[in-house]
């Protein structure tokens, strides 16, 4: 983690400037989420909007930032959900500067 980096929960970095490092692990899992999330979602999700819902979810307290992901559970995939359509409803599912 560099210097300026806020962990957001293990495996997930953000700085300062909003950019986000990731584990390979949490890539794995962030992959497989977006997969468990487009059909109930409604959106044609990818591994930005769920690290955006994973943020989100943390920083409203919906999930423990202390507690490490490790895959794409049903419990987990329902507390997203929200965070997910956020995402698509309040930022049109842009969530980096490429979008």
């Amino acid at each position: 983690m560099v210097m300026g980096d806020s962990e957001v929960l293990p495996g997930v970095s953000v700085n300062s400037a909003g950019e986000a490092t990731i584990s390979k692990e949490m890539g794995d899992v962030l992959f497989e989420l977006a997969l468990a999330l487009e059909d109930p979602a409604g959106f044609p999700v990818d591994v930005e909007h769920v690290l955006a819902a994973i943020v989100l979810a943390v920083r409203c307290g919906d999930l423990d930032g202390e507690r490490a992901i490790g895959g794409a559970s049903l419990p987990l995939v329902k507390q997203l959900l929200p965070h997910v359509k956020t995402v698509f409803r309040d930022f049109g599912g842009v969530v980096g500067k490429d979008d």
